[in-house]
This record gives structure tokens, sequence and C-alpha cells, in this order.
């Protein structure tokens, strides 16, 4: 498991340092190639545990909560660190902040593909009970409270601005800072769920 640890840390590395590779290999792809192997590897590691354990630790909700948090902490640590690149042109115009685009596509793909899996294990049993509802609407009311704060932190911050101090905020960047409006509301909902469901079984 401390070997799968420093995998991930190498993983995320490699996403935020855009540090380039002889023969011309892109760091951020081998970066999100890295962190979805270690999540298959620890998935691996799960499904070798017998169900009846696997079940009993944790809830599937609660497991997706802590999967989830953990990827949109590296999105957002990725995207916060390449955030400078969307100053330029559109993003059909700007290789760079394209090749960022790619690799969060290729995260949240490697996300859907392992929760599907992870639900896989659940499979004719109940993944969802009261308890899970509850949490769920709890969760997902500080999801939408972090993206509300979030959206009205960017409008504030352009509406009370003078003209003279918003030179950096270009089209590719105000969209760019909505989509991390929207990433920070889903970080808070895993993270709201994986709290609730960590309280309720201490």
């Amino acid at each position: 498991m401390a070997a799968v640890v420093a995998v991930a840390g190498l993983a995320l590395w490699l996403l935020i340092s855009g540090q380039g590779l002889p023969l011309g290999f892109d760091t951020g792809q081998l970066g999100v190639a890295l962190l979805a192997g270690t999540a298959w590897v620890s998935l691996y590691l799960l499904y070798r545990i017998p169900r009846s354990e696997f079940e009993g630790r944790a809830a599937l909700g609660e497991w997706q909560a802590w999967i989830g948090l953990g990827f949109m902490a590296v999105s957002i640590a990725f995207y916060l660190s390449k955030l400078h690149l969307f100053q330029g042109a559109e993003l059909w115009r700007n290789p760079a902040a394209s090749a960022v685009a790619r690799q969060l596509v290729l995260l949240l793909v490697a996300w859907t593909v392992i929760s599907q899996v992870l639900a896989s294990r659940w499979r004719g049993a109940v993944s969802e009970d009261e308890r899970d509802r509850e949490i769920a609407q709890g969760a997902a009311g500080w999801g939408r409270g972090a993206l509300t704060f979030g959206v009205i932190a960017i409008a504030v911050t352009l509406g009370l601005s003078p003209q003279s101090r918003l030179a950096w905020a270009t089209p590719a960047m105000v969209s760019s800072l909505l989509i991390f409006a929207l990433m920070w509301g889903w970080l808070c909902e895993y993270a709201a769920s994986a709290v609730y469901y960590w309280r309720d079984r201490r």
C-alpha cells in the first residue's frame, strides 16, 4: 500500500510540475496514466478482500465519496497549477490550455469507470438505504452552497473591479474560473459525504 501511495504522489507531481521528458513525452498524460493505474491497483487490492468484510468496512456511498474526494482534490490541485495558461488566446488556439482540458477529461473518465467498477461489488445487494439518502441530501446541500459562493465571488470580483485591473479576465479565464467553481462544489460535496459517513460509523 505504501508503494501505491508513493506512485500516486509521483503521478500528482508529474501532473503539476509540467517538466518535459525525453523523446517528447507529455508529463501530464503520464501523470494521468499513473494516477489511473494506482486507482486500478487499489481497486484490485480491495477486490481481494472478501465481500462480507469489504461491505462491513464501509457502505458503497462512503467508498465512492472517499475516492471521489481524492480524484477531485487532485483535479483541483492540477487545475489551479495550470490556471495561468488560460490567460492567453482562445482554447482552440492555445495548445497548452487544450492539453490541460484533455487531461482533466481523462481524470473524469477514469473516475467514472472506477466508480462503475466499484458499484459492481454491490450487485445483488442493497447499495442504498434511508441513511445513504439523508447523507446524499446533506452533502448535496454543502456542494450547492460551495458552488453558489464560488459563482458569487467571481461575479463580485468582476463587477466591482475597475476596468484597468481586469486585463486578466479574458473569456477563457472567466470560463475557467466558472469550471473551477463547479469543481469546488463537487469537492465540498464529496468531502461532506465522506465526513457524514465517518461520523455515522463512529
